[in-house]
């Protein structure tokens, strides 16, 4: 499908997310997608008001199937701590791109995660994971249930 004339929602489709919420210092861990439908994942996460020496951490974890079985780290698929204290404040955002090549496959690895951690105080932060490349258009067929609207 050429991308000239094709719109936004039929490249990428909404296959995970963190909703936007107050979230505790805690671990929020999203769905897990499976990466067969794509070629790459674009994961945004949005840091919202950080509380007080609030920590923001972010990354991407794989597992072999839809359950997170043996899920693990995928090598250099996490962000530098967001801190309250430091230059990466509140309202700020971080993006982390990943191949479906990155993911070991070969080890029946085809199913991608993300992982938010909160620590040391209450704040706000959502993410969202884009399945980017699909393997068959339109990506958004592939949306999440929770994906009301698409306007074109």
């Amino acid at each position: 499908m050429g991308t000239i004339n094709s719109l936004g929602s039929e490249r990428a489709a909404v296959i995970a997310v963190i909703d936007p919420d107050v979230t505790t210092a805690s671990t929020v861990t999203s769905t897990y997608a499976s990466m067969v439908l794509f070629e790459q994942v674009m994961a945004v996460v949005q840091s919202g008001t950080l509380g007080s020496s609030a920590t923001l951490d972010f990354k991407l974890v794989q597992a072999t199937d839809s359950s997170g079985t043996s899920s693990k780290d995928i090598t250099g698929k996490a962000i530098t701590q967001m801190t309250q204290a430091g230059t990466d404040q509140s309202d700020d955002q971080a993006v982390i791109n990943c191949r479906a090549d990155e993911l070991d496959v070969d080890s029946g690895f085809d199913h991608v995660a993300m992982v938010l951690v909160i620590g040391a105080a209450t704040s706000d932060a959502s993410a969202i994971l884009l399945g980017m490349t699909a393997r068959y258009a339109p990506a958004s067929d592939n949306d999440v249930s929770t994906v009301d609207e698409i306007v074109s």
